[in-house]
């Protein structure tokens, strides 16, 4: 009897998406989630937001745990610190070069529809621009005054700071740490086990996800910015789909459909949780299984690049300055698109980790070209649906400078790059091997034993 394939997760998900859309699209459609209603108090603001709330947790938990073992892992594994030197600068090379690149795109785009010219449309929401940390401050803030403090609050810089300082010195120590390298290891394993284990419940999490946000949306708020959403949508694609797979190309002498076809789970993640930083776990589980990138490279690429890629928020700095501009009948020129192209390079570097990134970079935006702040309010209603997109964009921005590092660094291997069942998560994945239980219950009762 022939043996039962097993489907793999990124089926589940894309069911699990699916359905959830269709579902939050059914209950917006026929008003069932009016407030005070059965639908929106038990099953939109309950059964789903106390769903996807607690994955998005789950993922999260494992945040800063993996990236500290994975990326002092990563430092061991290079061994060479002029290498570790040559992979943060090439990582931020091509993380700022995206990200201006991303911006000019959104602009063009946007001057090209003409989006918001002859509108006449009231703000319906008020929107106070919240003070951008100074990039002095936020150099000074990479080191860490509390390591205990700066894990507990989740900053990745200083998180990613510390960590490959404890690998340089456990390097210089040499010998006497390979007990403690060997203990990071495999924590570091562990922890990669425990992203599989809460990837199992990611369908019914992103069905949970996809149907509060559907469910909250509102159609008719999408057509009233018809035109915004469209055009950001249309750039955001763009960007992902060509731009990016350029780099990837030119780069690193990869096939994008490989690419986007094993990064379809960890965008699909990335879209329901619209956060970089709680899909670390996912994405770089993909990046080093799938799309084999060596963890040396892909410990330090992948965190530093949800902290400081953005690329899906500069192009909605792009659309919406414009877009403002246009409402406003303000005439920036080339001078002030140039200056929102330097301003947005420059916020992304300056305001790296800081909540609501994207609103304040936007705000400093404005600023500097003399648009109104009140102007945000225009778009914040849409912003939540945008925001799941630019987060997918993110990722996958984040895993093409991983591939195109890890090619330059030798730390690259295309074989599994281009096997299809690479990294592939079934419940296979999930099973605990009996005679490894045994020997760790042998193990822990000599222990037991010994102590006593």
């Amino acid at each position: 009897m022939a043996e039962v394939k097993k489907m793999p997760l990124t089926t589940k998900v894309l069911i699990g998406m699916g359905l959830g859309i269709a579902v939050g699209l059914f209950i917006n459609l026929l008003g069932l989630n009016s407030a005070g209603s059965f639908v929106n108090e038990y099953v939109v603001n309950g059964l789903f937001f106390i769903v996807g709330k607690m994955f998005v947790t789950g993922l999260t938990m494992l945040v800063v745990p993996l990236v500290f073992f994975s990326l002092v892992t990563g430092v061991l594994g290079i061994g060479d610190i002029n290498a570790l030197g040559k992979v943060g600068g090439k990582s931020f090379a091509l993380y700022m070069l995206t990200t201006a690149v991303a911006i000019a795109i959104g602009i063009s785009v946007a001057v090209v529809s003409g989006i918001g010219e002859g509108a006449n449309m009231a703000s319906a929401a008020a929107f106070s621009a919240a003070q951008a940390p100074a990039l002095s401050a936020v150099l000074i803030d990479i080191i860490p005054s509390n390591v205990v403090n700066a894990m507990a609050l989740g900053k990745m810089l200083q998180i990613i700071f510390f960590a490959i300082l404890v690998g340089i010195s456990i390097l210089m120590v040499g010998k006497k740490a390979e007990p403690l390298a060997r203990l990071i290891e495999i924590s570091n394993e562990i922890m990669m086990k425990m992203v599989n284990i809460v990837m199992a419940v990611a369908p019914y999490a992103v069905f949970a996800l996809l149907g509060k946000a559907i469910a909250d949306l509102g159609l008719n708020l999408l057509l009233d910015l018809g035109g915004y959403v469209g055009v950001l949508i249309f750039a955001l694609l763009l960007h992902l789909f060509v731009t990016l797979m350029i780099v990837l190309k030119v780069f690193s002498g990869m096939s994008p459909f490989v690419f986007l076809k094993k990064m379809r789970e960890v965008q699909i993640f990335a879209f329901s949780t619209s956060s970089s930083n709680a899909t670390i776990p996912v994405t770089l589980r993909a990046v080093v299984n799938k799309l084999g990138v060596n963890n040396s490279v892909a410990s330090f690429t992948v965190p530093f690049g949800a902290t400081i890629n953005m690329d899906g928020t500069a192009i909605m700095q792009g659309v919406a300055t414009v877009f403002v501009a246009n409402i406003y009948g303000v005439d920036l020129g080339i001078t002030g698109y140039l200056t929102v192209i330097l301003m947005s390079v420059l916020a992304s570097i300056g305001t790296a980790g800081v909540p609501g990134v994207g609103l304040i970079m936007l705000s400093m935006v404005f600023t500097q070209v003399g648009l109104p702040i009140e102007g945000i309010g225009l778009i914040l209603g849409v912003d939540r649906l945008l925001d799941m997109i630019r987060t997918a964009v993110n990722v996958s921005g984040d895993a093409v400078v991983s591939v195109v590092v890890a090619n330059s660094e030798g730390k690259f291997d295309a074989a599994v790059y281009n096997n299809p069942d690479a990294g592939v998560l079934t419940t296979d994945s999930l099973e605990i091997d009996e005679e490894a239980e045994l020997e760790i219950a042998q193990v822990v009762k000599e222990t037991h034993d010994t102590k006593d």
